[in-house]
């Protein structure tokens, strides 16, 4: 394994911060190095090192010593608590991304390349000292010609080199934790580098966190209970970011919300309403809502700013996520057990009834508590790693989901101690589902592909006309893969309601032609027609999803 010389002298750096608190055990601990783990009772500085504090404290400052990509790097690891120890993973949550800011005559330099104007002839006025700074980026002031008041969002210069000179060490450090250490491959250190290089890269883009700001403030539009900040296109690049300016109370000054009156009990309820309509209406969600993120306006309208962190779901991790909700709701463990395997999430060679039994066990003691006593994101921690045992994967949107869950909740715990997040969201997930199942999703469904039916319609006879032929001289097949028995009954589940669609379509829509056939197509009762666009209907839906 080579090293640039750069490399070399940072890892140097890195091994002497981790020696300087107490950390060489990492580095000892390694295939590699156990050999000769005996020469540390050798060391003077081991004969008379004091006791030290915990290891995640040990960790969490050695990481604020090495700089900012990596404290940023322990605040993503801090969400991956189905690979962590949680005395880690607790500590690294307390992690503060505060770096010095650089100076305002730089920021004006970038602004001004960035825009190709005078900052005199962008800004009316411009604040020189920034009120926020972390590892990316800073934040200033200032107010536009046309008299806004703006925040101006300025990327480090050179943290892009910076960035990649760290990851490209993290790459390596992770290929050398992966061969020499026993929890190499469990753990799988290359995934988490993976994932925070894709996440980091995406937050030095700010036109990509501007484009998801302006989604958000779409979905919220209306809102009476969510506001968010316009963005203001003209002045924003891949390095400058311009949005509107809010003035709100931090989240977590409860003194200020009580002597503004707001009802603290309806503001945790709010925030709970907020996470799940963002998950199951918008399917976007903003997942980086922590405490520094968010506002309150005297009459208790949440503000949510910084946008570079959003998680979308598929609509099928949608739908399994609701049915996983509400199967806990009802101690349906069986239930929670099968949709695991169904969405994928656990081999297919699983055992239902003893993931069955390993959920249980997790389940009941939390429900034997009050309700006010639950916390549901830490209840969602050790499922995870329950099902860790069983070679869960953790797909990277749901471990963005369980963080904003965690904040959420936490959140709504510091507002209102007795928040009971079960009660407030298992309604809205049963309005939701109603949403999805029954007549009103089958109209939805249909109103929203009447236009791709359309199209497709004039196909439908010669299709027809293919599966009798075929039918009639025994050339239909059905070709079946080798694949698993529970995604078998998968499909089996779906091609019998698609034959059903099928069948039901296919005689509705031979009736409405006989019919039309037997009388002028003019006078034909309209009663007719509408039973032959029914049938088209249902055979087209059972052709386009099979």
């Amino acid at each position: 394994m080579l090293f640039y010389p750069s490399q070399l002298l940072r890892l140097i750096h890195i091994n002497w911060v981790l020696v300087r608190h107490g950390l060489d055990e990492i580095i000892l601990a390694t295939h590699l190095f156990r050999p000769i783990r005996f020469m540390i009772y050798f060391l003077p500085w081991y004969w008379f090192r004091p006791e030290l504090p915990p290891r995640g404290e040990r960790i969490r400052h050695a990481l604020e010593e090495l700089g900012p990509i990596f404290v940023k790097f322990g605040q993503i690891l801090s969400t991956r608590r189905d690979l962590l120890p949680d005395d880690i993973a607790n500590e690294l949550t307390l992690l503060q991304d505060r770096v010095p800011p650089f100076s305002g005559i730089l920021a004006t330099k970038i602004i001004e390349q960035a825009l190709g104007r005078e900052i005199t002839d962008i800004f009316s006025s411009f604040e020189d000292t920034p009120f926020a700074s972390a590892s990316i980026a800073q934040v200033h002031g200032a107010v536009t010609k046309d008299n806004k008041q703006v925040v101006v969002k300025v990327l480090r210069p050179n943290i892009e080199k910076i960035i990649r000179r760290d990851i490209a060490l993290l790459y390596t450090l992770a290929n050398f934790a992966q061969t020499y250490w026993k929890d190499g491959r469990r753990l799988k250190p290359l995934e988490v580098v993976q994932e925070y290089e894709k996440t980091i890269f995406d937050e030095l883009d700010l036109v990509k966190e501007a484009a998801n700001g302006s989604q958000l403030r779409r979905n919220f539009i209306d809102s009476d209970i969510l506001y968010i900040p316009e963005v203001y296109w003209d002045y924003t690049r891949s390095n400058i970011l311009v949005m509107e300016r809010i003035s709100g109370i931090p989240v977590n000054h409860i003194e200020t919300f009580v002597q503004y009156g707001i009802d603290l009990k309806i503001l945790a309820e709010r925030g709970v309403e907020i996470f799940f309509t963002q998950i199951f209406r918008d399917n976007f969600f903003h997942a980086d809502m922590h405490p520094g993120n968010i506002f309150v306006t005297p009459e208790g309208k949440y503000i949510a700013v910084d946008f570079g962190i959003v998680g979308t779901l598929s609509p099928t991790d949608q739908r399994y996520l609701a049915e996983n909700f509400l199967a806990f709701f009802n101690r349906d463990y069986r239930k929670v057990a099968e949709l695991h395997l169904e969405s994928e999430w656990v081999p297919s060679s699983t055992r239902i009834d003893e993931f069955e039994s390993a959920i249980r066990a997790v389940s009941e003691p939390i429900f034997e508590k009050p309700l006010k006593e639950i916390s549901f994101g830490h209840f969602l921690l050790r499922l995870f790693q329950t099902a860790r045992r069983f070679d869960m994967e953790i797909q990277p949107q749901l471990v963005l989901l369980q963080k904003t869950l965690l904040n959420i909740e936490g959140l709504g715990r510091q507002l209102y101690p007795d928040l009971d997040l079960w009660t407030t969201a298992k309604p809205f997930l049963e309005h939701w589902m109603s949403q999805q199942i029954g007549p009103k999703a089958v109209f939805a469904q249909i109103k929203d592909n009447i236009p791709s039916w359309g199209e497709k319609l004039p196909e439908v006879p010669g299709l027809i006309h293919q599966i009798l032929i075929k039918t009639y001289q025994g050339k239909l097949q059905v070709k079946l893969d080798s694949r698993d028995l529970q995604q078998l009954k998968q499909e089996i589940r779906k091609a019998n309601q698609r034959n059903i669609f099928a069948i039901a379509g296919s005689a509705l829509l031979v009736s409405a032609t006989l019919l039309i056939g037997l009388n002028i197509w003019l006078l034909t009762p309209i009663w007719v027609w509408i039973v032959g666009m029914i049938g088209a209907s249902l055979l087209i839906s059972a052709l386009i999803s099979s």
